[in-house]
């Protein structure tokens, strides 16, 4: 009952009929008038190998057998002739990869029906999976010329058919032959620039698409396009490029939109806010157009408006809503509003920030005194990646260290260790928390192994540089490993201030002083103070000495190591 059901579908799509077609090359169908049984004996036998030949080829192609079903369709199409059993087996054989013999069925099939549109487009698209460019030009631009209306669109999408293509000059050459007979249309054009663009002739791409807006001014993409390949030689001419074509086209939301973001990428800041209001004027509810504008005014320090656009944005159709929510809570942590930020830290579920979320809302339990439950919700955080795994082991140890539990926090990070050894975080965090614990020791393998995989991790070297200037040991090479480390990052003021140290602590005053002046006039940090007043005392500049120190002691109240130095000198 199935097999007939499926023969009568399948008789019903090919147009099969007692009467019709079916007969073999050069077989002459029956007269009209001729009735004898026999005729229609041989016509009803013929219907019947055709169905059943149809059928095997479809079971093959249901059971997996690829091959065996072009084999049926292919004998079937170049038996019958017929446009539609063409159309099948040039499909069935694409489908099986065979790709010189859908070629050939496809020319069977315009020989057959030689207006026919969709056998050419099959032609053309097996000839771009064949890689045979150079006999594609002819098939293409017959189908250019046969869809005059549609002509533009098609120019357009000449570069997204032959996108697959590695060769990008054969395809820019192609290109520039389908599209040279219509130069008087701005999409022509268009598509040779971005033929060549693709191939990285970027001077052409530039010409061309200078051409394509001549041919029409108000072309917004093509202004784009011309903005995107400025960029990659002169910002400013892009930007140029896009103030003109702005001021002309106003409305152009999505050159404005481009033009803001480059003056952001230039700090240009204020011109960018400028574009942004209009954006925000003429696009009130638009995500593409809020998102940057809270994340500008957030930059410049204007969180009024920046929280203001993002609360917006938690109303329109943005897709990721979890970033709005971490930022938001970011913008109540820092105004103190604990609970608030830590609803919206809970509802940052997917995501880049979704781990920083977690680790947030943690440090918000942990202030609350609620240790154990911060703990158990980053145990109960899992994360994708190894990266994202480091960051949860992370800020387990960091909220250790905060709640003063310290040797906690380092069996934290030296289980991880156990199972990634050679994770630099890892060793770098137990490195610094084991000299917390007064296991200098254990800083100085773990800081050893870090830089034996990363000898120019600069923090590394200087950590143990510094560490051995604490301890007062070792001082020509602590010396040695600052001056690495300084070399790698000269303007970072906290290993000026260790080279400042590892000065002082060799005698060498006038030396240290100039580096630690350096040092905190780039960051006034509470411990550059403590050493920079030290240095002064010694040096009998005792005033100087006394308001470093008490300056630094009023900003920053709760700092060991300037406590340690006013309690040393400012009994």
């Amino acid at each position: 009952m199935q097999l007939k059901r499926i023969a009568a579908a399948l008789t019903l799509t090919l147009g099969l009929t007692h009467g019709g077609y079916g007969l073999a090359a050069g077989e002459a169908p029956a007269k009209p008038a001729d009735k004898r049984p026999s005729t229609q004996a041989a016509s009803e036998d013929l219907l019947a190998r055709t169905v059943f030949q149809a059928l095997v080829g479809e079971f093959a192609l249901q059971r997996g057998d690829a091959k065996l079903g072009s084999d049926a369709w292919t004998d079937l199409a170049q038996r019958t002739r017929d446009p539609k059993v063409l159309a099948r087996a040039t499909e069935v054989a694409g489908f099986a990869r065979q790709f010189d013999r859908a070629l050939e069925l496809s020319k069977l099939w315009l020989e057959v029906e030689p207006d026919s549109t969709k056998a050419r487009q099959s032609q053309s698209s097996l000839l771009i999976l064949a890689n045979r460019l150079d006999e594609l030009a002819p098939q293409l631009a017959a189908l250019l010329a046969q869809d005059k209306p549609n002509l533009g669109n098609n120019l357009m999408h000449l570069n997204r058919m032959l996108a697959r293509h590695t060769d990008k000059k054969a395809v820019q050459s192609l290109v520039d032959r389908l599209a040279a007979p219509y130069d008087d249309l701005p999409e022509a054009h268009f598509a040779m620039a971005q033929a060549a663009a693709n191939a990285n002739d970027n001077l052409r791409a530039l010409n061309e698409t200078e051409k394509s807006l001549q041919l029409r001014p108000d072309w917004e993409s093509a202004a784009l396009a011309r903005a995107q390949l400025q960029t990659r030689l002169s910002p400013q001419t892009a930007i140029d490029s896009l103030s003109t074509f702005v001021d002309a086209n106003p409305a152009g939301r999505d050159a404005r939109l481009a033009l803001a973001r480059l003056l952001i990428s230039e700090k240009r800041y204020d011109e960018a806010r400028r574009h942004f209001d209009r954006l925000i004027k003429d696009n009130p509810d638009n995500p593409d157009v809020i998102y940057p504008v809270a994340m500008l005014a957030l930059q410049q320090g204007d969180t009024t408006t920046g929280r203001t656009q993002l609360e917006h944005l938690l109303t329109t159709d943005f897709a990721d809503k979890s970033t709005i929510h971490f930022f938001l809570g970011q913008l109540d942590q820092e105004q103190n509003k604990t609970e608030a930020a830590a609803e919206h830290y809970r509802q940052v579920t997917v995501g880049e920030q979704y781990i920083a979320a977690r680790s947030r809302l943690a440090q918000i339990l942990l202030q609350q005194g609620k240790t154990n439950e911060a703990r158990e919700l980053l145990h109960n955080t899992r994360g994708g990646t190894a990266a994202e795994r480091t960051q949860l082991i992370l800020a387990e140890s960091q909220i250790l260290r905060e709640a003063g539990r310290h040797n906690d926090a380092y069996i934290v990070l030296d289980l991880a260790l156990t199972a990634q050894p050679d994770n630099p975080e890892l060793l770098y965090e137990a490195a610094l928390t084991a000299e917390r614990i007064g296991k200098p020791e254990i800083l100085e393998i773990h800081l050893k192994h870090l830089l034996a995989i990363k000898p120019d991790h600069a923090h590394a070297l200087n950590a143990l540089g510094y560490s051995l200037t604490e301890r007062n040991i070792r001082l020509p090479e602590a010396q040695e490993l600052i001056t690495k480390a300084l070399g790698l990052t000269p303007e970072d003021p906290f290993i000026m201030d260790s080279m400042g140290w590892v000065l002082y602590r060799q005698g060498k005053l006038p030396e240290a002083l100039q580096t630690l002046e350096q040092a905190y006039r780039i960051k006034a940090d509470p411990e550059i103070a403590a050493h920079l007043g030290e240095v002064l005392w010694q040096m009998n500049r005792k005033d100087d000495a006394r308001r470093i120190l008490q300056e630094a002691t009023k900003a920053h109240p709760g700092n060991e190591v300037l406590n340690g130095a006013v309690k040393k000198y400012l009994p």
